[in-house]
């Protein structure tokens, strides 16, 4: 790790938080995707903790549909920090009949993670999860605090969130209730990028642009592959592309780029001027996506 001594406010502010969660919650967990942000969240942990190992686990939740660039990823980086990584597949909630898979030309799994996800945090008792979402990337998520209190089902009320006033971080829960925990929530997309710049951070090379075979559809460019429907009309073509946020295949869609370091991707972040997700394709299902899959347990 580089840098320990260069002053960075809002690496201060999530290291803060990151240990105030160690602190205020007896099982914490990190929710890990293997994208940009939870791997920027491993690092923030790395620097909260050191030289003691991070002392929680990582948990994703596998939809089945990932990238494999992105689980090859996942797995290479736990394996060198010696992270203690918990794995939880959405197929088996649709194999025990919790949930049901999807058809058609939208269908995704990244909706049906929400009950893997509750089923896991009841399994294993697990009173805080802490993820990578941000403020700058949906309203949504713009109005979700630091420590964002879930009920004994998992669910959230936007309209009755605790006050945080002058960084107070309060994580008294009662019985059955956990939190979510989002230590990078004041950072944008360039400071994502910036810091992993600065910190040299390993990235999934899916981030960087490579020649893949996708298709158009609704303005934007889909993967092709067996997980994804595909209208035979819906043709096939090797374009340069990358990804700005990285999820399930199903609901990811890519972008033209010729971005192949990190220079280059944070150039052309500072040049955008559309969220990175707006290629989330799950997003554009209503204006509420976000919020309605918040409400119910979703990340």
């Amino acid at each position: 790790m580089s840098n320990l001594l260069i002053p960075n406010p809002k690496e201060a502010e999530s290291i803060h938080i990151i240990r105030e969660v160690a602190a205020q919650f007896e099982r914490p967990v990190l929710l890990f995707s293997g994208g940009k942000d939870s791997i920027t969240l491993v690092r923030l942990a790395q620097k909260a903790f050191y030289p003691a190992k991070i002392p929680f686990p990582l948990l994703h939740v596998d939809t089945g549909h990932n990238f494999p660039e992105t689980i090859e990823f996942r797995d290479k980086l736990v394996e060198e920090l010696g992270l203690e990584l918990i794995v939880r597949n959405v197929q088996d909630s649709i194999d025990q009949g919790k949930v049901r898979e999807e058809r058609g030309r939208y269908s995704s799994r990244n909706s049906l993670q929400t009950t893997t996800l509750l089923d896991a945090i009841e399994e294993l008792k697990f009173d805080a999860c802490i993820g990578g979402a941000r403020r700058d990337e949906e309203k949504a998520r713009a109005k979700e605090r630091v420590f964002s209190v879930r009920d004994d089902f998992g669910q959230w009320d936007e309209k009755n969130q605790r006050p945080e006033l002058f960084d107070m971080l309060n994580g008294k829960i009662h019985l059955g209730q956990n939190v979510r925990c989002f230590p990078i929530s004041n950072w944008t997309e360039l400071d994502v990028w910036e810091y992993i710049k600065t910190e040299n951070i390993e990235i999934p090379s899916i981030y960087f642009a490579h020649k893949r075979e996708v298709f158009f559809r609704d303005g934007m460019i889909w993967t092709a592959n067996e997980h994804v429907f595909r209208e035979e009309n819906e043709e096939v073509v090797e374009k340069m592309v990358r990804f700005r946020t990285v999820g399930d295949m199903t609901c990811t869609a890519a972008v033209l780029s010729e971005a192949v370091s990190l220079d280059d991707v944070v150039g052309e972040i500072r040049e955008s001027t559309i969220s990175e997700r707006g290629a989330r394709i799950d997003d554009k299902r209503s204006e509420a996506a976000m919020e309605t899959r918040k409400k119910v347990g979703y990340f």
